[in-house]
């Protein structure tokens, strides 16, 4: 993949550059709550502004349907943006209407705008190649030169992901450079012992990363509430707790391959259950009660790992060289279970491991529970496109920018 460096070659100065960032941040109201995404993808943008480039940043945020919809407007985000940039960021109310050709025309050198959500515009997500390219067609008429910069966006087939750097000119942001930079070291030429923590709600959505990863890893270490599902693979109860029925055969077959294989698969000890889910909203106490992993009553719901299972995983990654973690260990934006996801993070930092922290709910739990940041290997902006490009998949957004 070229970089900003090769199109900087012919000088940037006066330049429309297109940066598809990933600004897909959590919104209460107007609120943004975690500006992690936003903070990643800002060097790039200050890079390309310094350079005298006219700068226009572009990226999606939430589901909206294909229209527009105040509460995933963007607005909040050019204000952040321009905070962290130290300058005005102009603000686009379309995606290629009036409003964004006129702001577009109006920057000047080192100028930067935004526009609105692209997915205001059903262009940006259609399965019809054609009207996925006219979309893709408007876009580029806005600008010069492409900078894919979204990383947590790969993954999809989008008009501004897939279709407009055929466009134009282009080349890969600091920020994607960065991150393939990481995963190859999780996948081409790993330190051992490699460990791998998954966790999260749904095993359906690992199952490609662990299939693959059987292949790669030295220990696997489950947790969140997927876990329930192998407990219950093992002909365990697991009461109430979050379970898959329908994939209960692939975890079977999963633990028995990596036992085969020779690869530590690591469950819990105990968890920690209560009668229900608890209430997010007020964090109301719940006092919820440990219990060992094979021994979860009939009418509880699991919720977290236990302190036995905590010190265990602390020891297997004590010792690692290679770190990969996706997904909290349990309902950690509740008091009563963050302790789990909370340990799991503490023995990354006390270990000498390159750890590398893949995006989604534990980058935002590395954020809210109080970690520095700075203080672990890497932490992703894609959650994603981290797992798929684990599983070996072909991303659509860097295919798009290879050459």
């Amino acid at each position: 993949m070229k970089t900003i460096d090769d199109l900087s070659k012919d000088g940037l100065a006066g330049k429309r550059v297109f940066v598809r960032a990933d600004l897909n941040v959590p919104l209460e109201g107007a609120t943004i709550t975690d500006d992690g995404r936003i903070r990643a993808v800002a060097p790039t943008i200050a890079r390309l502004a310094d350079a005298g480039a006219k700068v226009i940043v572009a990226s999606h945020l939430g589901r909206p349907a294909g229209a527009p919809d105040e509460r995933y407007s963007l607005a909040p985000v050019a204000t952040r943006l321009g905070e962290l940039l130290g300058k005005d960021v102009a603000f686009a109310t379309d995606t290629v209407g009036d409003s964004a050709k006129a702001t577009v025309a109006a920057l000047g050198d080192g100028e930067v705008t935004l526009l609105e959500n692209l997915r205001f515009n059903a262009g940006e997500t259609s399965k019809d190649e054609a009207e996925r390219a006219a979309f893709a067609d408007q876009l580029a008429a806005l600008a010069d030169l492409y900078v894919g910069d979204g990383f947590g966006a790969v993954h999809r087939k989008h008009a501004s992901v897939y279709d407009l750097p055929a466009k134009l000119p282009h080349a890969a942001g600091d920020l994607i450079a960065t991150e393939v930079g990481v995963l190859r070291k999780l996948t081409d030429d790993v330190r051992r012992p490699y460990a791998v923590v998954l966790g999260g709600a749904k095993v359906s959505d690992k199952l490609g990363v662990i299939d693959h990863l059987l292949e790669k890893a030295d220990r696997i270490l489950i947790g969140g509430g997927m876990v329930y599902t192998f407990l219950k693979a093992q002909g365990h109860e697991v009461g109430s707790s979050l379970l898959q029925e329908d994939q209960l055969p692939a975890v079977r077959e999963y633990l028995a391959r990596a036992e085969e294989r020779g690869v530590e698969f690591v469950l819990p000890v105990d968890v920690l259950v209560a009668p229900a889910f608890p209430d997010l909203a007020t964090k109301a106490a719940t006092h919820p009660e440990t219990v060992a992993a094979d021994a979860m009553p009939a009418g509880k719901m699991g919720l977290d790992i236990g302190p036995e299972t905590r010190k265990l995983y602390a020891s297997k990654l004590a010792d690692a060289a290679t770190v990969f973690w996706n997904g909290p260990m349990g309902v950690f934006e509740h008091p009563d279970y963050a302790d789990g996801t909370k340990a799991v993070a503490q023995a990354l930092l006390d270990s000498s491991a390159f750890s590398v922290v893949g995006g989604g709910d534990s980058a935002a739990a590395v954020r809210i529970l109080g970690f520095d940041e700075n203080a672990f290997g890497h932490i992703s902006t894609g959650g994603g496109a981290s797992l798929e490009y684990l599983e070996g998949k072909t991303l659509p957004g860097l295919a798009a920018l290879e050459d």
